[in-house]
């Protein structure tokens, strides 16, 4: 393209058909903004476009090239009555799709006059993008309807299109044995079938169908890998997703974020910071997507592995953060002892507008509880309702028993878990038998041991904690209240 460039360069006056040629050649290489620079200079030299220029431009469109200068040129398309040109139409419905902009682009085409069957193919394919199959469906029958001859591409897209959606549906609802009989019934499968049913075994924590079907797949993608990956996570099987990782690697597979995520996740989970440090290298090393997505995963992931330098180093060289980014900091400054700073945070939080949601808030407990900040605790969990009409789960029922009993409230924290407008769990009453241990509260104990062990009658070390604590009480060696 440099040297066709060159080439162009030396024409005196060129055509429409020269200028169209370049944003063709653009496309092809991946380059839309040098053609939308192109764009630009050929109307300042007053060369009006033609019916294929907006079609070679915007062929080459990536999702945020089309958000960024689709409204534009769609102005433009208009402005010089090429609106009606279904070529043109075919493209504005590809470049909306692209968007996530389905309803304009349904728009586009119902004005269309849907006479060639590219321009179904375009409406199909924009539907199947987002994953609307059951309007895909309905869009082929209307075709046939209309006596649309259907490309080949059409027939055996939509087909399988609605045979894989009929099994993603059924995967859904949790109906595997109708997915699985679907499925095998298919006269022919692509990655997205395997896929659909991996995930469906996946999804009902069936690991073991789900890995059979994924090693029969004959060919897979990086979403089928993340898929069975995501899979192990579920079941907190953290190495056997590392080993998978590994095995994609050596599959010559290459990731995205989404997979570079779940690897995070399991380092964070294993405390695996030398292999954390390695998915950052290869995330910059091969230009994966580096979004808030993965840049939230590589802040949880460092401070679950207590490196709280390289997490603040890297929450402060991020240009956009939001609101994970900013809950990601508060958790993990609190979960490593910084409660001071983790409530700082928060108050940086608030004042960047951003909202907080239930996860912001165990991390603010958290970090009161770990200073010893009763006052504050109770001011934050009565702000929860009253500034941001959030209602506490059991798990901020478990904060603020925890909080209150380290600080010598028992009986206040007792209070608490009584009036609880759900059942507490096990975790709630341990919270309580934790304060207990620690304030030498016999009675109280006994209680919650009690309470426990109705939850959990297999829970051997609330019984050895118990016999233990009240041989004690007995002997007179703490004091019972």
């Amino acid at each position: 393209m440099d040297y066709a460039r060159q080439l162009f360069d030396a024409i005196a006056e060129p055509t429409v058909f020269h200028w169209n040629t370049m944003f063709k050649g653009y496309s092809r290489i991946d380059c839309p903004k040098l053609g939308v620079s192109m764009y630009l200079q050929m109307l300042k030299r007053d060369v009006k476009p033609d019916c294929y220029t907006y079609p070679f431009l915007m062929k080459g469109f990536t999702r945020d090239i089309a958000l960024q200068y689709g409204k534009g040129l769609h102005c433009h398309v208009v402005k010089y009555g090429l609106d009606s040109n279904v070529f043109v139409q075919n493209a504005l419905i590809n470049k909306y799709s692209l968007c996530g902009l389905i309803d304009t682009a349904r728009g586009i085409f119902d004005m269309s006059s849907k006479s060639e069957v590219v321009t179904w193919n375009a409406m199909i394919s924009g539907y199947n993008r987002i994953k609307q199959y059951d309007k895909t469906r309905r869009l082929f029958y209307e075709m046939e309807k209309k006596e649309v001859l259907p490309s080949t591409v059409t027939l055996v897209s939509s087909n399988l299109i609605v045979e894989n959606a009929l099994i993603d549906m059924y995967a859904s609802c949790g109906e595997m044995t109708v997915a699985l009989r679907i499925f095998e019934s298919m006269k022919r499968k692509d990655v997205i079938s395997w896929t659909a049913i991996v995930t469906g075994f996946v999804n009902m924590g069936q690991l073991d169908i789900a890995r059979k079907h994924f090693d029969q797949m004959p060919e897979r993608d990086h979403v089928s890998w993340t898929c069975m990956i995501d899979g192990y996570l579920q079941v907190n099987c953290f190495k056997e997703a590392l080993i998978l990782f590994r095995q994609m690697q050596t599959s010559n597979v290459k990731p995205d974020e989404f997979t570079m995520v779940s690897i995070l996740t399991a380092c964070a989970q294993l405390g695996a910071l030398e292999l954390g440090e390695w998915v950052k290298a290869y995330i910059d090393k091969n230009k994966v997507k580096d979004d808030a997505y993965v840049a939230n995963a590589l802040i949880d992931m460092y401070f679950k592995c207590g490196n709280v330098k390289k997490a603040q180093d890297l929450f402060n060289d991020m240009s956009q953060r939001d609101k994970f980014t900013w809950t990601a900091m508060i958790v993990g400054l609190a979960i490593n002892g910084y409660g001071e700073a983790a409530l700082d945070m928060f108050s940086q939080m608030l004042k960047a507008s951003v909202i907080p949601d239930e996860i912001t808030y165990i991390g603010v407990l958290c970090a009161c509880t770990h200073t010893g900040m009763v006052d504050e605790g109770r001011k934050f969990f009565a702000s929860m309702i009253t500034q941001h009409g959030i209602e506490p789960n059991v798990t901020h029922y478990g904060c603020l028993v925890d909080l209150l009993g380290r600080a010598g409230h028992v009986k206040e924290a007792h209070e608490v878990i009584k009036n609880m407008p759900m059942k507490p769990n096990s975790i709630v009453w341990g919270s309580l038998l934790g304060a207990c241990r620690i304030h030498k509260d016999a009675d109280m104990a006994e209680m919650a041991a009690k309470q426990i062990l109705e939850l959990e009658p297999a829970n051997g070390a609330v019984y050895v904690f118990y016999v233990i604590y009240m041989q004690l009480a007995i002997s007179g060696i703490i004091g019972v209240n």
